[in-house]
This record gives C-alpha cells, sequence and structure tokens, in this order.
C-alpha cells in the first residue's frame, strides 16, 4: 500500500495552485485517437516485436512536433502500437534514429536528459494522480507519478514504483558508436493493471469503449561527434546544449507535456477494426472529453485573472480576452462559481457534465454509457 498511500498524502499537503504565470497552450485540433484492442495472446516483452501478437496491431499516426504546425515536422519517424488485457497495458514503439545513444544507467535518473521515450496516463481524465514513465536506450526506466500538473503546484513523485513493470529495448545498429549509421531502437512495455488501478480514479482493468487519456512522447537532442563520441551540441554564446526537440503523437500547443487536456483518445475494445473515427463519434464519453477541453480554455481566462487582479473572476462577464480559439460546444450551458480564492465551472451539455476548479481537476459526469449500444 506504500505506492498509493505516500501520493495521497502529498496531495492533501499540496497548495490550492500555483502562484506563478501559467503558459496557456493555443487550441490544437481535436486529440489524437487510436483503438487498443484485446491481446488474444500476450506479447513477448523483448523489445523485439516480432512475435505474433503485434503483427496484425496497427500503427499510431505518425509523431509529430509538440506545438504542432507552429514547428517542421520532426526529422526521424516514431509511432507505437498498443494492447491490453486484465494484467497488462502494453506499449511497442519505432524510433527511428541514425545515431543511437544513451548515457544514464541509474533508475529513476532525469532520463529525458539523454534521447528517450515516454509515455503519460491518465486514466479517468482529471489532471490529478497520473502516471509518466521514460526509457532511454541503454532500457533505464524512470517511472512516476505526479498528484497534479506543475502549473497546478503538483510535485513529480519518485518514490512511486510500477512494481512488476517489464520493460526492453532493442538497438537496430550499434550503441553508442557514431560512426556506423544505425536504423534506430524499438520499446517494449508491459505496464500491470494492477498497480495502474491504484490512482486510476476509474474501473481497471477497463471496458469495452472506455477511454482513457494518454500521450507519447520523444525527447531528442541535438548531438556532433567529438573524440568518436556523441555529444549534445553547444551553444556558442551559453556554453550549453540547445534546447532538445519534443516529438510527440498528440500534439500540445506549447513546450509541455503536463497539459493533460491535450493529450490523446485510447479507447479499449476487443477488436481494434478499421472504424476507429465512427466508434469515437458514437461515443459519448468522447463528446464530453472533448467539452471538458473547451471548457479548460475558462480556466486558464481564470489563471489570467487572478495574476492581474489578486483574485478570481466573481462572474463570467467579467472574463473577457482570448480564450484560446475554443469553441463550446452547441446547446452548452456554463456556470460560473467563485470567491476570491475558489472556483468551480461547470459546463452542462446533452451528453452529461464536466467541472474544472482552480486546482485544475476536471471531472465529468456522464448521463448516457461511454459508448453507445456497444457495452
Amino acid at each position: 500500500m506504500r505506492t498509493l498511500i505516500l501520493p495521497l498524502l502529498l496531495v492533501l499537503a499540496l497548495p490550492a495552485a500555483a502562484e506563478f504565470p501559467v503558459p496557456v497552450p493555443i487550441c490544437p485540433p481535436p486529440p489524437q485517437q487510436y483503438l487498443c484492442g484485446r491481446a488474444k495472446a500476450a506479447p513477448v516483452i523483448d523489445g523485439k516485436l516480432d512475435d505474433d501478437a503485434w503483427q496484425s496491431v496497427a500503427w499510431s499516426s505518425d509523431f509529430v512536433d509538440i506545438e504542432g504546425d507552429l514547428r517542421p515536422a520532426p526529422t526521424w519517424q516514431t509511432a507505437f502500437k498498443m494492447l491490453w488485457d486484465e494484467r497488462n497495458l502494453y506499449v511497442a514503439a519505432n524510433l527511428q534514429d541514425p545515431n543511437v545513444w544513451g548515457r544514464l544507467e541509474e533508475r529513476d535518473s532525469v532520463i529525458y536528459h539523454d534521447n528517450d521515450f515516454e509515455v503519460f496516463i491518465d486514466p479517468d481524465g482529471d489532471h490529478h494522480l497520473y502516471y509518466e514513465l521514460e526509457i532511454n536506450a541503454l532500457g533505464t526506466e524512470w517511472d512516476l507519478l505526479l498528484a497534479r500538473p506543475y502549473r497546478d503546484g503538483g510535485p513529480a513523485i519518485n518514490a512511486w514504483d510500477i512494481q512488476g513493470l517489464r520493460t526492453a529495448v532493442q538497438v537496430r545498429g550499434t550503441l553508442n558508436d557514431p560512426v556506423d549509421i544505425d536504423q534506430g531502437w524499438t520499446v517494449e512495455m508491459a505496464l500491470p493493471m494492477e498497480v495502474l488501478s491504484q490512482c486510476a480514479g476509474r474501473s481497471v482493468p477497463p471496458g469495452e469503449g472506455d477511454i482513457w487519456r494518454l500521450n507519447f512522447s520523444r525527447v531528442q537532442w541535438h548531438t556532433e561527434t567529438r573524440d568518436q563520441r556523441t555529444e549534445k551540441v553547444l551553444d556558442p554564446h551559453t556554453g550549453q546544449s540547445l534546447p532538445e526537440e519534443n516529438w510527440v503523437w498528440s500534439p500540445q500547443g506549447l513546450i509541455a507535456m503536463h497539459y493533460p487536456e491535450r493529450w490523446g483518445e485510447v479507447m479499449f475494445v476487443a477488436e481494434a477494426g478499421r472504424n476507429g473515427a465512427a466508434r469515437f463519434d458514437a461515443s459519448t464519453e468522447h463528446r464530453l472529453i472533448l467539452a471538458g477541453n473547451d471548457l479548460m480554455s475558462f480556466y486558464y481566462l481564470q489563471r489570467e485573472y487572478r495574476e492581474q487582479h489578486g483574485r478570481y473572476a466573481p462572474d463570467l462577464a467579467s472574463l473577457r480576452g482570448r480564450s484560446g480559439g475554443c469553441q463550446l460546444p452547441e446547446g452548452a450551458h456554463l456556470e460560473l462559481h467563485a470567491g476570491d480564492d475558489r472556483f468551480l465551472l461547470r459546463l452542462a451539455t446533452e451528453d452529461g457534465e464536466v467541472t474544472v476548479n482552480e486546482e485544475g481537476r476536471l471531472l465529468r459526469r456522464l448521463l448516457r454509457r461511454p459508448l453507445d449500444g456497444n457495452r
């Protein structure tokens, strides 16, 4: 129980909200979608991705820059696959790279200081108690729990571990040899449902049609060869490493992964098939997720108002200015209940209601089943 009790105690100790300016993301296109089919047989976690379990599983869309269309497309391709069963959530990833390298070997190091692959999981989409896992080409892991996003005062809880986690990496080339040209590296993971259930806020394993919020990131540093060794390129003016590239599955609209409302949607199904968009369109949970994404624009307006006036706006008429370009669903009804130090925004739609408070916690209540006629 240590892994569950520790983060809950930390949540109680956190301030209501971080007291620094919060960068506001642009409102990018709707989140990416992926149908995660049930595994007929569990894949072998060896990093090779050649067993039968993966052969008929579709790849995700290729990763894009974290800022979306504001930045050029990534230099090298990245994509993932997913499966699930009663015991595990399975992730496989392929990262093209002509020079595969890694330095960090100690578990729970800050892995993104190397090139890495990252997974973010928020099963109930409330932005609180969500999971992060990073791995480099050496197979070194960093797993952590976020009590809240950093914008809301949430620390990274390194004491949390995914007990029973299995990962493997295969390098298609020669690791840490800049002389030859590599093809890249592949990653394979099995994340136990039992551990994910501890802070998931919903039923785990998932049911048919359930949607989780996930995103995937790849950190890629600018490198050069010095003395037959791969080193990060330094800025000649500062002597510091050039900023890394951040390539993601579902674009964030700013250089920050911890904006969970911008993550993608993964729907759990028995058979993935080819009708992904239609299945999402038929889901009331999906429509309520999109409404919640739009509601977050008013959360940012409240944060901006507090930074300017020292208190939250008392009514909707006071919230003037930009809202990220997001539009509320047709027929939706928005309410604001606020005091100087607290607020609750409530958005009611034909599918249910979404609320968000000053701590950034987003809650959804569905009036109908998540996947109409398919539960």
